[in-house]
């Protein structure tokens, strides 16, 4: 009597089985006899209840089904009861347990019974004998709709893989795999439309497809194609929000600097975008303002930058409107605008600066995550834009340029941008090296002492490499110093400190300071070129060529690496590689003299006179007063026997160095080898008038008149004079030379010996022309009516006048005269010396 139990009875009519919960009638803890079946003012009744079933004979009658009872009276209107419950049959006391018998109808037995009725389990619906379920058929492979799923699984594969590649960067693949997918596609709803399926085709797969072949285009730079596919997809009336890829439209048509189509794809695309939508409007809006910039609009570019920075302003906008200010020259408006974008919220709080300086201060580890990099990331962005800001505005917004950064630095620390103010300081002081106002640049450079340790280093920094520009060492090396002791890992700081020690020639400390540089800042490109520099003055040419070579590779466009390079494989005697990077240098500036000249001296070297002669002449031709190149010219002009264009080269040459008398002397020796004597003798007149001092012209002039049969004893008694004094000046030079030379020179040779070894280096002024061919042989002696020798070879070879009688017997003349009327035949055979003229 004190437990729960279910009772369980089967329906006659249906055989479901019902279930009626029973259990105390009122209360815990009573006896048998306090038990009866009481529910209460019910439905049905108590009484009508008892007297249809009595539950002490459950065990002996079937319950009889509820179409043999009373009709039981309607409950509605009646007051709902409190004390409604559910009841329990009560078992007589004294009975023993009544056995639950009412449940085999529902297939319930025991285990006895179904022992004996051959069952282990419970098996209400006799389905034991059946055996197991025949499993579910499959569906044909073949059919169909299982075909056409399997090929948009394809297309669908085919998508990823082309944007994972974009992703990558590897364009040619990117489109390639979506060509791919495009074709598959289009296969597929031929196909579907071949088995009356044409309701099964995916719009949206359509939709992806067109649309990720465009993109792939535009990546790949092929606009006609992309704005082709855009605008399939654009026309098609099943996609309603594809107007909004028009501005894509507008991106290419601005890549293609077609700003007019663009900012109609613009507009176009920002009537399709509801009101609701705001950022993506300001972005277009945004974009239309930069295409109205392009187009010099600067009124229509203000009033879309103005509707922005009213509705959602950020930095990129407010940089662009005080550019427009800028150009439109309006002062007080750039005020303003800078004002504006000193005010944007910027993102970030001031308790996670807090948190990250004190971390830092503490050594503590910082958490870091890829939303606090992004954040940080556009902070860096805000900061450069506001920085670029004030610098555009600092310079004009006031008189003057001072007063203009004074009055950004007060907006900047009123807005609490105080690093911002002190870089802008800095600004300031590059501003005033570029007005070449040094003592005020160094003052405010020096006002950073007494700040923070990060920017006295910055300052000290600039004013090691100002001090440094004005030669003073000292001051250079202290501030570098003090760069460096505030933050040794500074690697500009180095670098600073590596050029002092460069130019006092200490070249070990320099390269272990440039070295240091390069641990602390591996691309430090201004290291690494200054490492190739001292290794190459240290004559460690292959340690220079590994530096310049990876600096190459950090700046592949840098012509001064290129030069370095090529400089270093000629210096290495390596002519082919140094022409193959003087090719690169030439490709990247091809109007360079110096390069040219270079690369023809190295065609010289390898006696290939006719490129020689090419790059020497561009060379000219950019630079018409190259004193190498003009020289070379003239040189190989002659050795082809063309005068008149020999003589052009260096007239060129006495214009442009009217003082040195050996071009003038040249162009009379081009004249006298082409017979025009008279021409001849008249420069050498005016030689002389202008030089009267010059030995070299007075032998020529004293030739010229023998060959003619003109008086030539007042040349003959002034070219005396001066031999005399000029031996007189050299005579305690040579007082300890040997007997031997003496006898040497007293023999004759015409009384005009040499032991001048003329052609064995270049001269100042074509240190080139000894390379190749154009290298003079070294000679014992000259003829004085066969060369000509200039001031320079003459200052260079002390023994050019050393024999000491300064006679000119007259049957050693008749000979001579002879031999040079042989020479004149085949001059053009001869060698020829540095000083440009045949032996």
């Amino acid at each position: 009597a004190e437990y729960m139990g279910r009772l369980f009875v089967t329906c006659r009519l249906c055989s479901c089985v019902c279930i009626i919960m029973f259990g105390v009638g009122n209360g815990y803890g009573a006896g048998a006899d306090a038990y009866n079946y009481s529910i209460g003012q019910n439905n049905y009744g108590a009484q009508n209840l008892g007297a249809a079933y009595d539950f002490n004979h459950v065990q002996q009658q079937i319950p009889p089904s509820s179409y043999m009872r009373a009709a039981a009276p309607s409950s509605m209107g009646r007051p709902l009861q409190t004390s409604y419950r559910i009841g329990t049959a009560a078992q007589a006391a004294g009975d023993g347990p009544r056995p639950m018998t009412s449940n085999r109808g529902a297939g319930f037995s025991t285990a006895a019974g179904r022992a004996a009725a051959g069952k282990d389990s419970f098996d209400p619906f006799n389905q034991a004998g059946r055996g197991p379920a025949p499993p579910l058929q499959k569906r044909s492979e073949s059919s169909p709709e299982e075909m056409f799923k399997e090929m948009e699984k394809d297309v669908n594969r085919l998508l990823e893989a082309s944007a994972m590649a974009k992703a990558k960067n590897d364009f040619a693949m990117a489109l390639e795999k979506a060509k791919e997918a495009t074709k598959k596609e289009r296969l597929l709803c031929k196909q579907r439309e071949q088995a009356n399926m044409a309701d099964q085709i995916n719009i949206d797969l359509t939709y992806s497809v067109c649309f990720n072949l465009a993109v792939q285009y535009q990546a790949n730079e092929m606009y006609t194609e992309a704005l082709n596919t855009y605008s399939l997809i654009v026309k098609n009336k099943q996609y309603p929000q594809s107007g909004r890829l028009r501005v894509n439209m507008g991106n290419i048509f601005y890549q293609q600097k077609k700003y007019t189509n663009a900012i109609k794809m613009y507009r176009m695309a920002l009537d399709q975008i509801p009101n609701t939508g705001r950022e993506i409007r300001f972005k277009i809006m945004r974009n239309i303002g930069n295409a109205l910039v392009r187009l010099g609009q600067f009124a229509e570019a203000i009033q879309n930058y103005e509707n922005i920075m009213d509705g959602a302003p950020d930095f990129k906008t407010g940089f662009n409107l005080i550019l427009c200010y800028f150009a439109i020259g309006d002062k007080e408006k750039m005020k303003k605008g800078f004002t504006r974008v000193l005010g944007i919220q910027n993102m970030g709080t001031d308790e996670e600066e807090d948190e990250e300086q004190h971390n830092h201060d503490s050594g503590a580890p910082t958490h870091t995550d890829s939303l606090k990099e992004d954040l940080k990331e556009r902070q860096r962005e805000a900061q450069q834009f506001i920085m670029n800001s004030a610098k555009l505005v600092a310079p004009v917004v006031e008189k003057d340029f001072e007063t203009g950064f004074d009055w950004c630095i007060e907006s900047l620390k009123a807005a609490t941008y105080t690093g911002i103010a002190s870089e802008l300081e800095i600004s300031k002081a590059i501003a005033f090296l570029k007005k070449k106002d040094f003592d005020r640049a160094i003052e405010v450079l020096k006002a950073f002492e007494k700040k923070d340790s990060s920017l006295m280093a910055r300052a000290a920094t600039n004013l090691s490499f100002l001090y440094f520009l004005e030669n003073d060492l000292k001051n250079a090396e202290k501030y570098a110093d003090i760069a460096v002791r505030n933050d040794r890992y500074n690697a500009k700081a180095l670098v600073n400190k590596g050029n002092c020690l460069f130019a006092r020639d200490e070249l070990d400390r320099a390269k272990e300071l440039y070295l240091e540089a390069i641990g602390v800042e591996a691309d430090c490109v201004e290291a690494i070129f200054n490492l190739g520099l001292v290794n190459k003055k240290l004559s460690l040419f292959n340690e220079s060529l590994q530096a310049f070579e990876k600096l190459q590779s950090i700046v592949p466009n840098n012509s001064e690496v290129m030069y370095q390079i090529a400089h270093l494989f000629d210096i290495l005697d390596s002519p082919r590689s140094a022409a193959k990077w003087f090719n690169i240098l030439i490709s990247r500036t091809p109007t360079d003299p110096g390069v040219l000249t270079r690369m023809g001296n190295l065609f010289a070297k390898e006696n290939d006179e006719t490129q020689a002669f090419h790059y020497h002449l561009e060379s000219y031709r950019y630079y018409p007063v190259n004193m190498e190149a003009i020289s070379w010219l003239g040189v190989w002009y002659v050795k082809s026997e063309l005068y008149e264009k020999a003589i052009q080269f260096f007239e060129r040459a006495s214009q442009i160095q009217p003082q040195e008398v050996k071009w003038q002397l040249m162009v009379a020796s081009c004249y006298r080898r082409m017979g025009s004597y008279q021409q001849a003798f008249k420069l050498y007149e005016d030689i002389n008038k202008n030089h009267p001092d010059n030995i070299e012209c007075l032998r020529y002039m004293v030739t010229i008149c023998k060959e003619l049969g003109l008086k030539y004893e007042a040349y003959a008694t002034q070219l005396k004079k001066l031999e005399r004094q000029q031996e007189a000046k050299q005579q305690p030079r040579y007082a300890n030379m040997t007997q031997q030379v003496m006898a040497e020179a007293d023999e004759g040779r015409g009384g005009m010996t040499s032991h001048s070894p003329i052609g064995n280096g270049p001269t100042s002024a074509s240190p080139a022309l000894s390379m190749g061919n154009m290298r003079a042989t070294p000679t014992n002696g000259y003829n004085n009516n066969e060369k000509f020798f200039d001031d320079d070879d003459m200052r260079r070879s002390p023994s050019v006048t050393d024999a000491t009688p300064i006679a000119v017997p007259q049957k050693p003349q008749r000979k001579l005269v002879q031999k040079q009327q042989n020479d004149d035949e085949d001059w053009g055979e001869e060698e020829l010396g540095d000083d440009l003229l045949p032996l």
